[in-house]
Parts: C-alpha cells; structure tokens; sequence
C-alpha cells in the first residue's frame, strides 16, 4: 500500500485501505474487490454500492461503528477525507491550548448538515470523544442519524433546523456552548452544476461520462442557490449573534477561487481571526476556512471551561 502522505499525520488511513484488515472484520466487502491493473486490491469507486460497503467496513474496523446504514441516493462521504477535517480541527482547538489536543465530552462541536451518515460525529468522537451535535435540515437524514446512535448505543445530540435560511438561528440555544462548528456546505449553485461538476470527475479520471454520483446526495447536500459563496456569507452573518457562544466557526470551501470573496465576507464582519487551512486527499487539493469572534487573550480560557 502507498503512504498518502498528505493525509494529516494522526490519519488513520494514511497508509491507504488495508483490504486484508477491512475483509477479515466485515467479510461481505470482499464481494466488492477487484484488482486494479497493478495488481491490487481495490474497489470499483464509480459503484455505489461498493463505495457504501467500504464505508461500512472502515467504521467498524477504525472507528468501533458496528452498525451503519444510510437510505439510497443519500451523501455517502468518503471517510479519509471527512476524518481528516476532524484532524485538523483538533490542531486548531490546540493552538489556543497550550498545544495540546483537547479531548473528551467537555468539548464540543456543532456538525452542520449532519447529513443520513453522521460522519463526523462518528468519527470526531471515536477520535477525541468530543460531545457533538448534529444538525439536519432534512428530517428521513435525521431518522437514519438517529438509528446510527441508537445501534450504536452513542450519545449525539440531533436536532432539525425548520427554517431553510437560517443555519445556526434556531439550533444554537441560550445555554449552548460550542468549541467547534464544522459544515460541508452544498457547493453547487444549482443541479445543473452539480451534474456538470461530477461529468468533469469522471472526466479526470478517464472513466465515461457519467452523471452518476459515486457518493450519492440529495438536493439539499449538493447545492444551494447562490452556491458556497452564499451559503458560508450566511453562516458569517449568522455566527454574529452567537459571537460568545462559539469559539470557532469553520466550513469546508470547495474552490480555492471562492476564498478571496470570503475574505472580504469576513473582514466586514470585522471577525477577531480567521484563518485557511490546506487539506490534501491523493490528487485532490481541500481546505476549510475557520473564524472566530474571540479575542486571542480569551480563547484559552473558552477551551478550559470558563465558557460553560
């Protein structure tokens, strides 16, 4: 197996898929392997229900989840690059610690757009054991979330945001204190684009044109009008009003290009900080952009419980 070297460090997966591993403890992957044309063992990624499968197994395998499903034509995210998210924000939470990783319940993290497959909290908490919530606009995404904490036998709060606009309005409460929020925003401005953009994949890949999404998602996870740009303005605005609350905010940003407009989103809302950080996945180049409210000097108090 190749190192991935641009994993983060702490990647579980930087090493790449131990197939051998993943079959041993959920045997109803091997159904799924082939053999690339160097011989090794992979999947067919462009096959939904082999990409599923391989989740399942990674889960269970590195994450102690012995049960995971989510409902057809849902978001089935690819797991090394989601956990590395996590990764990367524990450094963050480090920088105002002392540089060490703050773990347990008492930190804790707000996933927006949770989404069926909970993949952060599942992975955030096997990793840290952070106490998160998750927040859903999609109410059977929400149902398959719960079934997972339920089998799972784990304690993750889960609550419905009701109104289409807001993003924190109506879930953060007057007694909540959140460390973290995380969000993969819908990226596309339309399905249009969203079909466009996964054509292009398949294009770089040299696989044929496909419109179909090896990974799945619903209209809600994969655009919004305004795309991005908008989405992440709107948690910016958003994140004013719960200004004491949150020590960071954070979303992922899909195209580089869209950070220099968040830039400007962020110097009007005259923010305390902000700051970009670089995520690379194999051939593919991510990065989420962090801000806070917080002034420097208060921050190691927020991550040391004053801000209860």
């Amino acid at each position: 197996m190749a190192t991935k070297t641009n994993l983060h460090p702490r990647n579980q997966h930087r090493e790449g898929y131990d197939f051998a591993r993943l079959v041993e403890q959920s045997p109803e992957l091997e159904a799924f392997t082939i053999s690339n044309p160097v011989g090794q063992t992979t999947i067919d990624f462009q096959d939904v229900g082999a990409v599923r499968m391989l989740n399942r197994a990674l889960l269970k395998s590195y994450y102690n989840i012995n049960f995971w499903d989510i409902p057809t034509n849902y978001l089935c995210p690819p797991i090394p690059g989601r956990v590395d998210y996590i990764h990367y924000l524990a450094d963050l939470l480090a920088c105002s610690n002392d540089q060490k990783i703050p773990r347990g319940r008492n930190i804790k993290a707000l996933d927006i757009g949770t989404g069926a497959s909970l993949v952060y909290p599942l992975t955030g908490q096997s990793e840290y054991g952070w106490h998160f919530t998750g927040v859903d606009i999609d109410p059977a995404a929400l149902k398959s979330a719960q079934q997972i904490c339920q089998f799972n036998k784990l304690k993750i709060n889960l609550r419905r945001q009701n109104i289409r606009e807001n993003i924190f309005r109506g879930v953060i409460e007057p007694h909540d204190t959140f460390h973290i929020t995380l969000c993969n925003p819908p990226f596309h401005a339309s399905m249009e684009k969203a079909n466009k953009g996964t054509q292009r994949k398949w294009f770089k890949l040299g696989k044929e044109q496909s419109s179909k999404l090896n990974f799945g998602g619903q209209n809600d996870e994969l655009w919004c009008p305004g795309g991005e740009i908008k989405f992440i303005a709107s948690m910016v605005e958003q994140s004013m009003e719960f200004a004491d609350q949150c020590l960071w905010f954070s979303s992922l940003v899909s195209k580089k290009a869209n950070l220099q407009p968040l830039y400007r989103i962020l110097r009007k809302a005259k923010v305390a900080d902000f700051k970009v950080v670089e995520m690379a996945q194999g051939q593919k180049t991510s990065r989420f952009i962090a801000w806070t409210h917080i002034k420097k000097s208060q921050r190691s108090l927020f991550v040391n419980g004053a801000k209860k």
